[in-house]
C-alpha cells in the first residue's frame, strides 16, 4: 500500500500549533478506507482531468496561470477507477494524512474560512486547481456565501467543528456536539453532507472518544496531513522536505493580518509555485476516495 498511512488507535497525536491559529504538522497515521468523486478534476490548464487539451485550451491555460504570476502545473492524470481509499457505511473510521498513489500528485486542503478574499475565488476559476474545504461553522456562519462559488467549481465542504476547540481537551459530549451541529450547519448551507472530519490542530484524531463521536455525526472519516503551507514556504514532516506522492497539504483561509502583509492569494500562489517546483499535479481528493454506495 506504498506510503498509505490511513489508521486507528495509534495514541494522541502531538498538538502543534501554528501562528495561524491551526495545525501546522500532524503525525502522520496508517491505513483503511474513505469516499465520493467530485467534478471533474483540473489538469491545470483548464481542460478535465485525463481530457487532450486544444492547443487554443492550452494557451488559454497558459494566459491564466501568467496573470497570476505563476508557472503552469504539471497535468492532472486521470481519477483512478479503483480508488485507493474506501469508506465504509459503519463502524470505526479511519484516518488518514496520504492517499496511496503511484500518481505524482498532491491534494490541497484548506481549514477554517476566515479571509474572504473575493480575488481567491477569481484565482481558483481562472486556475481550477482542486481544494477541499474544511469549515469551521463559527467562524463562516457571517458570510456563507462566499464559499458557494468555490463549492460550485467541485470543491467539496468538509467538517471542522463548531468553534475550532482542542477536542482532546473537552468532554465527550462536547466533542459531539461540536461536530454534529457543524455537520447540520453545513448540511443545511451547502446541500451535501460532509463525508471527512479534520480535527483542529489534528487533535486527537487517534482516539477512541473522538472516532466514536465522528462515526455518530455522519462523517466517515478523518483527514490529517503531511504537508502545512506557511506564508512563503511549506512545513514538511519527511526529513528530506520534500512532497511525496500522495500527500494532503494543510492550508487556511487567511489574510494580511496573520499572513505579515501577505495576501491568500499571495500565500497560495507560493504554495503552488511549490508544487510545480517538485514536479507535482494537484489532483482532487475526492476523486481518489471511494465512499459507501447502498
Amino acid at each position: 500500500m506504498n506510503r498509505a498511512r490511513i489508521g486507528y488507535g495509534m495514541g494522541a497525536l502531538a498538538v502543534l500549533l501554528a501562528a495561524s491559529g491551526c495545525g501546522s504538522s500532524a503525525p502522520a497515521t496508517k491505513s483503511a478506507a474513505p469516499a465520493q468523486p467530485a467534478a471533474a478534476s483540473s489538469s491545470g490548464t483548464g481542460a478535465p482531468s485525463g481530457a487532450a487539451s486544444t492547443p487554443a485550451q492550452d494557451a488559454a491555460g497558459d494566459a491564466a496561470w501568467a496573470k497570476w504570476g505563476l508557472k503552469p502545473l504539471a497535468k492532472t492524470p486521470p481519477p483512478p477507477a479503483d480508488k485507493p481509499i474506501k469508506l465504509t457505511k459503519s463502524g470505526t473510521v479511519p484516518v488518514f494524512s496520504e492517499v496511496p498513489t503511484q500518481d505524482k500528485v498532491v491534494f490541497i486542503t484548506i481549514d477554517d474560512g476566515a479571509e474572504k478574499d473575493p480575488k481567491f475565488v477569481q484565482m481558483l476559476t481562472d486556475l481550477k486547481v482542486p481544494i477541499t474545504m474544511f469549515l469551521t461553522k463559527d467562524i463562516v456562519k457571517n458570510d456563507y456565501a462566499y464559499f458557494k462559488p468555490l463549492q460550485a467549481l467541485g470543491n467539496t465542504i468538509q467538517n471542522h467543528t463548531v468553534d475550532h476547540p482542542v477536542m482532546s481537551k473537552i468532554p465527550a459530549a462536547k466533542q459531539k456536539s461540536e461536530i454534529c451541529d457543524d455537520q447540520t450547519a453545513l448540511t443545511e448551507q451547502y446541500g451535501t453532507a460532509p463525508y471527512l472530519f479534520r480535527p483542529p490542530f489534528g487533535d486527537g484524531a487517534n482516539t477512541p472518544t473522538l472516532n466514536t463521536s465522528v462515526q455518530e455525526c455522519g462523517p466517515r472519516a478523518i483527514v490529517l496531513w503531511r504537508e502545512s503551507m506557511q506564508i512563503h514556504d511549506m512545513q514538511y514532516q519527511s526529513a528530506d522536505k520534500k512532497l511525496k506522492n500522495g500527500d494532503i497539504i494543510l492550508a487556511h483561509f487567511r489574510g494580511p493580518s496573520e499572513l505579515k502583509g501577505e495576501s491568500m492569494t499571495s500565500m497560495f500562489g507560493e504554495m503552488l509555485a511549490r508544487i510545480q517546483e517538485q514536479g507535482f499535479a494537484v489532483a482532487r481528493l475526492d476523486d481518489y476516495i471511494a465512499k459507501p454506495t447502498g
